[in-house]
């Protein structure tokens, strides 16, 4: 099922319930029934705890998009490292370079195809991932320079092979969800407070109460569903792309 088609239904879904619930609702009511007396203190208490649902969602929207930002960041720090292990290394002989070459593409292959599909089914990295990237830094670590030009070039490639290494960590840490399932709690059960206050102003029939009644309900849906989208950066729609690999090793991708 595709994520449109998903949101749709949820959001299709919370408005019908809510309108079908407003209906038995008004059928219940007496003929006597004052809408008009509902208690100050209880349209206070329902604007309230509205707006602090409000900020709740806010700051989960906030959490879930700097998780997605961090991951992406990881992804960029990762591939610039290692297009610059292959850019750096153009000081030591055609052989060295050749494998070199060879290695970090072997082992941008397996995170751009393997590795990406394991982080969106699994949220996590694969053993292979590491067994690649510690084949580059064999790699440069094992070369011996042959004079002080070539020599110049070691350190800061071995540095460039262990910013790889940590951005592949930071990778790591975002591939999972970052919203824990207690909060995931606390945002369902503030959405059907939120949503069941709705009944307790007293809503009847009229087309402008149920036209906000189920755009309020609807709202709130697509907001759960956007954090919920977002929660997973490299499993869900609004996902980490592998364009900074891509984007350094143009070739790997055709």
């Amino acid at each position: 099922m595709s994520q449109w088609l998903a949101l749709t239904l949820a959001m299709a879904a919370a408005c019908a319930v809510v309108l079908a619930i407003v209906v038995i609702n008004h059928r219940r009511v007496g003929e006597d029934d004052d809408p008009t007396q509902t208690p100050d203190v209880m349209e206070y208490m329902t604007m309230m705890i509205g707006v602090v649902y409000a900020i709740v969602l806010g700051l989960a929207i906030a959490g879930v998009w700097e998780g997605r930002g961090a991951a992406q960041e990881s992804v960029r720090l990762e591939a610039q490292a290692l297009h610059e292990v292959v850019a750096r290394s153009e000081v030591w002989p055609a052989g060295v370079r050749e494998r070199i070459g060879a290695d970090v593409d072997a082992y941008v292959r397996h995170v751009v195809g393997p590795e990406w599909r394991a982080m969106a089914e699994r949220g996590e990295v694969t053993p292979r991932g590491d067994e690649l990237l510690g084949r580059v830094r064999r790699t440069v670590s094992e070369y011996r320079p042959a004079d002080a030009h070539e020599a110049g070039a070691y350190q800061p490639l071995m540095d460039q092979v262990a910013a790889a290494d940590d951005a592949r960590g930071l990778r790591a840490d975002s591939a999972g969800a970052t919203m824990p399932g207690v909060v995931w709690f606390g945002l369902v059960a503030g959405a059907l407070v939120a949503v069941g206050l709705i009944f307790a102003l007293q809503i009847r029939r009229t087309f402008r109460e149920l036209l906000l009644a189920g755009l309020y309900s609807a709202l709130i849906a697509f907001l759960l569903f956007l954090i919920w989208s977002i929660d997973a950066p490299f499993g869900r729609g609004v996902s980490a792309t592998t364009e900074p690999f891509l984007h350094h090793f143009p070739h790997l991708g055709d």
